[in-house]
Parts: C-alpha cells; sequence; structure tokens
C-alpha cells in the first residue's frame, strides 16, 4: 500500500476564475509542478478530489471538465509531474451525496482502487471542505492560504490541522516531517 495526497484542484494546483470551463484559462498556480514531483520523489501517489457543482448546474460539461484536466495534466507533464487519478463531484451542494467533499466517497473509492495507506496520506486543499476528511479518513491534512485559504485558516488551525501558504510549503512541510 502506498501513501497518498488527496489534493483539491482549484485555488490548490490551478488558479480559481470560478467555474471553470474552458481549458485555455488553466492556469499552474507558482510551483505546483515542481512540488508534485517532489512529493512523487518522496513516494506518494498524487490523486485529485474535486467539487464540480458546475457541472449540476449546467456551467460545466462533463466534456469540458475532462478537456481541462487534460490541460492540467499536460502542464504539468512539462516539468516531469502527473496526476495518478482524478475524481470529481458532479452534484450540487444540497444534493446530500457521499462524493461531495467534506465527505469521502470519492476518497475512499480511490483508496481501494488504487490500494492507498490512509494513515500515511494527506489531505490538502485551500478550503475546510478539502481538508476535513482527514478527521474521517484518519489521515494527516494541510490548508493551504492560496484560493480561499485565507478565509478558512482561523478556523483550520482551531480544528488542529497545519496551515501552509501553498502547495509547494505544505509538501516541503510534509517530506520534512520525521518519521
Amino acid at each position: 500500500m502506498t501513501p497518498a495526497l488527496f489534493l483539491d484542484r482549484d485555488g490548490t494546483l490551478i488558479e480559481d476564475p470560478g467555474y471553470l470551463n474552458d481549458p485555455d484559462l488553466v492556469r499552474l498556480l507558482p510551483g505546483v509542478a515542481e512540488a508534485l514531483v517532489r512529493a512523487r520523489d518522496a513516494g506518494f501517489l498524487l490523486v485529485v478530489v474535486t467539487n464540480q457543482s458546475g457541472i449540476a448546474r449546467g456551467r460545466v460539461s462533463p466534456r469540458q471538465l475532462g478537456a481541462i484536466h487534460e490541460r492540467i495534466g499536460h502542464l504539468l507533464a512539462d516539468h516531469g509531474a502527473w496526476i495518478d487519478a482524478w475524481a470529481h463531484c458532479p452534484h450540487l451542494p444540497e444534493a446530500d451525496c457521499d462524493c461531495r467533499k467534506p465527505r469521502t466517497g470519492l476518497h475512499r473509492a480511490l483508496t481501494a482502487a488504487l490500494e492507498i495507506d490512509l494513515e500515511g496520506s494527506w489531505c490538502i486543499g485551500d478550503r475546510l471542505g478539502d481538508v476535513l476528511p482527514a478527521q474521517t479518513l484518519q489521515c494527516q491534512a494541510v490548508l493551504v492560504t492560496t484560493g480561499e485559504g485565507g478565509v478558512h485558516r482561523e478556523a483550520a488551525e482551531r480544528l488542529g490541522f497545519a496551515v501552509a501558504r501553498d502547495l509547494p510549503a505544505a509538501i516541503e512541510a510534509i517530506r520534512s516531517r520525521p518519521d
């Protein structure tokens, strides 16, 4: 079994323009690709778990979502990085589904499919909903202050979550932790 980083997409890996539906508008946040290479070198699988209610709202099509993820993949590949698996919730927040973060349906499906070691895994994102699954999954989490992270920082700290300025800083903190 291999530990994983359960990564949020918008505001963590890429800029978040809101309901992104055009692959040409994808912008990696600074240092993300290089940080993902360092995470992989440290032995982590890289999986993205993202809420995409824009699909249910009719603002993003499944085809557009696939093209956006493909574009992110190409941008990462230019730096020798890649994502092992993508999972998204297409539902509205009020849908009461098991796949929308902070619920853990997508995390558990990925864990089973990829034989992820949850004890050594981390949830990383810019919203409380991205890091709260760590409590249920019994893994660790880091809130990044890119994207919406500044708004959620105090609440994350009150809950005992680590906070980092961005994904590269989060991965560096994870890598430098004593085993």
